[in-house]
């Protein structure tokens, strides 16, 4: 054979729906049998959908995932596919890869590497494989293994490659954080070119509660250069025509690999797959399925970061059975980015702003949410709450008699447009999203059951400097955040003349001390030797840390950075370890 047609199935599937996920692979397979491949591969766990938690605790979702997996098997006929699901050998569970043949599963792989840090939890639920597989179709040896076991130099890979794999077949669900997938794909080249060895990462795509799959499945030759690659947060089909015995040759001027081959042949399980050859459609190799270029070019900073936000809003809302989302329009810059990205991910007709000004807000305030509004498409309305606001004060004023106005005061207003917010969800079905950014929720600048109240906080993970970059980004798209929202100092318009900046100091500041405290785990110490203000890196450190309890009860959001709220940086509540 001239080349082996590999076609990795960059799917988005959804956890718990293994019907609809079956569905999309059995599509996804006779696509790739009709461009003529010969394996096509789909991401970990494509069937129950990653992660499926504690859903692989009950035993009628892995029932359901095994039935799955043998409608998908009996729909694999002129083509080999590898597909990633649970297994259970009716004493534990394997985070697993079936190899289907004509109809069967021919083969079985269960993972060794098992994550258990930062959002995963592997541990918690499976037992760790114990031995690599390989597998020989059409004349050519292919190697399995799942995601975590790739990272590992001396882990299946290796052992592969050193007992005759030409091609090493890795399928994941690798979590997307800002420049994850350069880092991923230096990684890949590394075991490529180590190992002598082309290597095939099939990723998968989407949203899943907090965390973000960018895609970008990538294909990479025996010295490590990408030669096919994926789009970035779309679903994909990636098919490259790979010279493997590329491989045999280029191994032959390495004599070292010939002392430790016999060990590592020994180590591994081998299956042998037999079948004619697919017939090649239309001569087409490492094209992407929708006529895009073989190696599709992965996006700039902001341009990765802000199609992240999106794609993980448009899943969010969609797999949760919504169509339509509301936002509060303050004329600020973190609902406006909120807004345009809830435009992009939903389409405009499906988001309504809602204006909800009181006595402190700024007429120009209402101009920009209004002008953001008509730029965007958005539906808009403008519900007063001064009344509902004066209303709250007149109730209180025999029990607050005596007492400053002070923060309360405040509060009592975020909290009533987070009940207009909700009645209006209530009312029409519309998904309340938050607009609070991670500068806000680090340091405990909102309000529980006001601005926090909602379903999905899309800037969850975003600090304020991001926020304006990205805005900015937008912008270069088309026409979407007035000029004077990004020129503006933040107000939250609660009190007259309110800066944010008053309250935080300086974002400029703010952000990087955040960073190194939140995603670094800097010590007080090492911060102030960056060259920050002792008794300001103080006063930051004590807000996020007593602001933990407020976190714990706003609304899920997407990650996308190394460390999140959340799912991924967990502390407790009560907790009175201070630096």
């Amino acid at each position: 054979m001239d080349a082996f047609r590999l076609a990795l199935a960059q799917v988005n599937p959804t956890v718990g729906d293994v019907e609809g996920n079956v569905l999309r692979i059995v599509a996804g397979i006779g696509r790739a049998r009709d461009r003529g491949a010969h394996l096509v591969a789909f991401p970990e766990l494509a069937i129950p959908g990653y992660p499926p938690e504690d859903l692989l605790l009950m035993p009628s979702f892995l029932a359901a995932n095994r039935a799955g997996l043998e409608q998908v098997a009996a729909a694999v006929h002129g083509i080999t596919a590898l597909v990633g699901f649970v297994d259970s050998d009716g004493r534990d569970i394997y985070n697993a890869a079936a190899i289907l043949h004509e109809g069967e599963i021919a083969a079985i792989y269960h993972k060794v590497y098992l994550p258990n840090y930062a959002v995963f939890d592997e541990y918690r639920y499976f037992q760790a494989g114990r031995r690599p597989l390989l597998f020989t179709l059409h004349g050519a040896v292919v190697g399995v293994n799942i995601c975590e076991d790739i990272w590992y130099p001396a882990g299946p890979t290796e052992l592969q490659a050193l007992a005759g794999a030409q091609l090493v077949v890795n399928i994941s669900a690798s979590p997307y954080y800002a420049g994850k997938g350069r880092a991923r794909e230096r990684m890949l080249a590394t075991r490529a070119a180590d190992n002598v060895v082309f290597v095939a990462m099939c990723n998968v795509v989407g949203g899943q509660d907090e965390l973000v799959f960018d895609g970008g499945s990538v294909i990479l030759n025996a010295r490590g250069e990408v030669v096919a690659r994926a789009r970035q947060f779309e679903e994909d089909l990636l098919i490259a025509d790979l010279d493997l015995p590329a491989v045999f040759r280029r191994r032959l001027h390495d004599p070292r690999r010939r002392q430790e081959r016999p060990a590592a042949g020994a180590a591994v399980e081998w299956v042998e797959l037999k079948a004619p050859l697919p017939t090649p459609q239309s001569g087409e190799g490492r094209a992407g399925g929708s006529g895009a270029a073989g190696i599709a070019t992965l996006l700039d900073a902001d341009a990765e970061v802000y199609q992240a936000l999106v794609l993980a809003t448009r899943d969010y809302v969609r797999k949760n059975g919504f169509q339509k989302a509301v936002i509060a329009l303050s004329g600020g810059l973190d609902s406006a980015l909120t807004a345009a990205i809830a435009a992009d991910a939903l389409g405009p007709e499906n988001v309504t702003g809602v204006a909800m000004p009181t006595r402190y807000s700024s007429p120009i305030s209402g101009e920009d949410a209004a002008a953001l509004a008509q730029n965007l498409g958005l539906h808009f309305l403008t519900v007063p709450i001064d009344g509902a606001f004066q209303s709250y004060l007149d109730m209180l004023a025999a029990p607050f008699q005596g007492r400053s106005p002070d923060v309360t005061e405040e509060n009592i207003q975020a909290r009533i447009r987070g009940n207009v917010l909700m009645a209006l969800s209530n009312k029409f079905g519309w998904l309340v999203l938050t607009t609070g950014n991670k500068s806000e929720l680090a340091t405990g600048y909102c309000t529980l059951y006001g601005d926090m109240a909602g379903g999905f906080a899309v800037l969850k993970d975003v600090l304020k400097t991001r926020v304006y970059r990205l805005a900015h980004y937008r912008n270069t798209l088309g026409p979407a955040i007035p000029e004077r929202t990004l020129s503006r100092p933040p107000s939250a318009e609660l009190r007259p003349d309110q800066r944010d900046e008053d309250s935080l100091g300086p974002y400029a500041t703010l952000d990087p001390i955040l960073e190194a405290y939140v995603e670094e785990d800097c010590s007080l110490e090492e911060i102030v030797a960056r060259g920050y203000d002792e008794a300001a890196v103080r006063r930051i450190l004590r807000l996020v840390d007593g602001a933990e309890y407020k976190r714990r009860q706003g609304a899920p959001g997407v990650k996308i950075t190394p460390r999140a709220f959340g799912k991924d940086r967990r502390l407790p509540v009560t907790n009175r370890y201070r630096q």
